[in-house]
């Protein structure tokens, strides 16, 4: 079985955002890129799957700039095979649809039996890729995984909605993406590591197919106001359930 696994370099979510001098993009300096974590489960799933049917190999591809080459050599620490970058510039400004029909031509070209990819990828929360992908694909799109079994040619996977849980399957070759909960990723082992920097990484230059985004202005969430006493003891009840309601608005 061949997997290809999409992934994507991000910010780290405990990184301080510093918006740089031209107002329309993140000063690089001091900011710690990662994997995007829902990408990770998708890259334990795909490395469990491999291991349980005893053979395979797992593809990990990604479009960005050079600079995701370290993202993708964690990928291959934890067990992947080998990588592809579609290298761009200024990925950070292509829409959604774009990404995908670079991402598609590629997986195309590799003729694989499944396609994993993180739900939702933490810095754009766009929500689009793996849903456009299944139809450029020609492919069944299951998303939002927590749990995933692969027999006789038919995905099943299992995923929360209001209420409960539903069941839903697909003939592979399919597109399923990974909710948080579908496993717990594995750390690479300092083996892995030292093999990872041995394991093949194609950087292959990508054009676009549109302009993509137009970035307007990057700003700093409004700050939020400085708290104030109202009063002391039972009198000040009063004036505090007043200002919650007409002020804050919350009750």
């Amino acid at each position: 079985m061949k997997i290809v696994v999409c992934v994507k370099q991000v910010p780290d979510t405990e990184t301080k955002v510093v918006i740089g001098a031209d107002g329309l993009s993140i000063d690089p300096a001091d900011v710690k890129f990662v994997m995007n974590p829902y990408d990770e489960f998708a890259v334990e799933e795909a490395l469990k799957l491999k291991e349980a049917a005893g053979e395979g190999e797992v593809i990990v591809l990604s479009l960005g700039s050079e600079d995701a080459q370290p993202v993708m050599r964690t990928a291959m620490a934890m067990g992947a095979d080998s990588g592809v970058l579609l290298k761009v510039e200024n990925a950070a400004l292509a829409d959604g649809l774009s990404i995908a029909k670079a991402l598609a031509a590629e997986i195309k070209a590799l003729e694989v039996d499944l396609v994993l990819a993180g739900k939702i990828a933490i810095d754009g929360y766009g929500h689009q890729v793996a849903t456009m992908l299944g139809e450029l694909l020609d492919m069944p799109v299951l998303p939002t995984a927590k749990a995933l079994e692969l027999a006789d040619g038919v995905a099943t996977i299992q995923r929360d909605i209001e209420g409960g849980t539903e069941t839903v399957t697909a003939k592979l070759p399919c597109v399923i993406t990974a909710e948080k909960g579908l496993n717990d990723p594995r750390y690479p082992a300092l083996k892995g590591i030292m093999q990872a920097k041995r394991k093949p990484l194609e950087i292959k230059e990508t054009t676009l197919d549109n302009e993509g985004i137009e970035l307007i202005e990057m700003s700093y969430p409004a700050k939020k106001p400085e708290g104030r006493i109202v009063g002391e003891g039972p009198e000040a009840a009063a004036e505090l359930i007043k200002l919650l309601r007409d002020e804050a608005q919350v009750i």
